[in-house]
């Protein structure tokens, strides 16, 4: 055997180290090599895309890892050695439920050549459900003065919805959830040359019946009206081409129209999502919001203000963040965008009675555990989270209990590396009941998004 070589003894020994850090991850994991054939598809994968362990292993038989024309993202990188990096991806697996990640597509180089390619898809489906929610209007007309954004491509986006408001023109905007478009689309209503009487939103996510009704009731009946269509890819085709025809039938009636989607409009319309009519209709102008995470320089405005309108409110004197939060919000890549801080901020606030600055013993304990993945060193220092100080520290008994049995079992759990069974032992439990712990721990985390 050649120096440095590894024994066969040795290399079955890291192939199950590889294969339990796979499959021990909380990402989607999925791999091919040279040839195009998967090599790797973990559990975490199979979840996101609905399948059983039967019916992945007949997709990894048939080389077929991914659904239709995603097949060919890893094709593509394959072939150009180019990452794809932070893309948010939505759609519904085979259970039928929708699912969103945030993936990053690399090519495995060694010695400047490629190996393979490599998915890493992280789950922020609860997350983005809750960003479905619109950005509260604060009691009063949002115009674009209240935006707070202060970064070149937001400034941009301003300035082509108010070219927009002032043609009374209609109006595609593109962006993740989360990200304000309900905030520029109210923007261009308040903004228009000839004022409208109302602004009103069609929530295509709800019933499609509901919807096509609501509209054909305001659009025939009613003059001077904005519609903001949210998500109107979420519409069947045929709900779409109605709205087409109801919109050129009623082109007299002075209405201005804005449409949301959630991602690119070719590819919409290339699965199937989007139709081509309802686009070019809307299409006379588009425009693209930037998420949170490419733009960052807007996150403490939006905290600014925030701050100032509670201080009007409450009565409270809070000014702003310690350093080492604002930090740790400037580093935080918000898959959530606007919204995701937005419902942060509302739960630090009912912490806040006569603080002047918000410290990192006020972030909620989810939000912490999630953050240390950006300041590692932290991970073991936050000793005093369940220390009661003062009388707002307190909280019901049960809750208490089981946030320091929470916080035990993933300290626990980083020690051993992730391993469930070492961890179970060292804890004196059986290694069913701390996967069940850890299945309860995580949909605790997602149901605190979703409402």
């Amino acid at each position: 055997m050649s120096k440095g070589a590894v024994n066969p003894v040795e290399h079955k020994h890291l192939l199950q180290i590889y294969e339990f850090i796979t499959e021990m991850s909380d990402n989607g994991i999925r791999a091919i090599d040279i040839q195009g054939r998967p090599v790797v598809y973990n559990q975490k994968m199979k979840e996101l895309e609905g399948l059983t362990n039967e019916e992945a292993e007949k997709r990894i038989a048939k080389e077929i890892i991914q659904f239709g024309m995603e097949e060919s993202i890893l094709q593509q990188v394959l072939q150009s050695g180019q990452s794809i990096k932070n893309q948010k991806k939505t759609f519904w697996n085979e259970k039928g439920q929708e699912i969103t990640t945030i993936r990053n597509i690399l090519p495995i180089e060694n010695d400047g050549h490629i190996l393979g390619v490599v998915e890493f898809a992280r789950d922020i489906s609860a997350q983005e459900f809750m960003m479905y929610q619109p950005l509260r209007r604060y009691g009063q007309p949002l115009m674009f003065e209240t935006i707070t954004a202060v970064s070149d491509v937001m400034r941009n986006v301003i300035s082509t919805a108010k070219v927009a408001a002032a043609n009374r023109i209609p109006v595609m905007l593109i962006g993740e959830s989360g990200t304000g478009k309900d905030m520029i689309a109210e923007g261009i209503h308040h903004a228009l040359s000839e004022p409208n009487s109302q602004f009103i939103t069609l929530i295509c996510r709800r019933d499609e019946a509901t919807v096509i009704a609501q509209l054909e009731k305001y659009v025939t009946e009613l003059s001077n009206i904005t519609f903001f269509a949210e998500r109107i890819e979420y519409l069947s085709m045929d709900a779409q081409e109605k709205i087409v025809k109801m919109l050129k039938q009623h082109e007299k009636k002075n209405h201005v129209f804005i449409a949301s989607i959630g991602d690119d409009p070719i590819e919409l319309i290339s699965t199937g999502k989007l139709s081509k009519r309802l686009y070019y209709f809307f299409s006379t102008i588009t425009i693209q919001i930037p998420s949170l995470r490419e733009r960052k320089e807007d996150i403490m405005p939006f905290v600014v203000d925030y701050l100032s309108r509670l201080r009007q409110n409450v009565g409270c004197i809070v000014k702003g963040l310690e350093a080492d939060v604002e930090q740790i919000f400037l580093s935080y890549d918000w898959p959530g965008n606007l919204k995701e801080l937005e419902v942060l901020l509302d739960e630090i606030a009912s912490l806040i009675s006569t603080e002047e600055y918000i410290t990192k013993d006020m972030l909620p304990i989810y939000f912490r555990w999630k953050t240390q993945e950006i300041n590692p060193k932290d991970q073991h220092t936050d000793t005093d989270l369940f220390i009661v100080q003062s009388e707002k520290d307190l909280r019901p008994l049960d809750q208490y209990i089981r946030e320091v049995e929470d916080y035990y079992i993933l300290n626990a759990l980083s020690f051993f590396k992730g391993n469930v069974s070492q961890t179970a032992k060292a804890l004196g439990i059986k290694r069913q009941s701390l996967q069940y712990r850890m299945k309860r721990m995580k949909a605790v985390e997602e149901k605190e998004y979703s409402e």
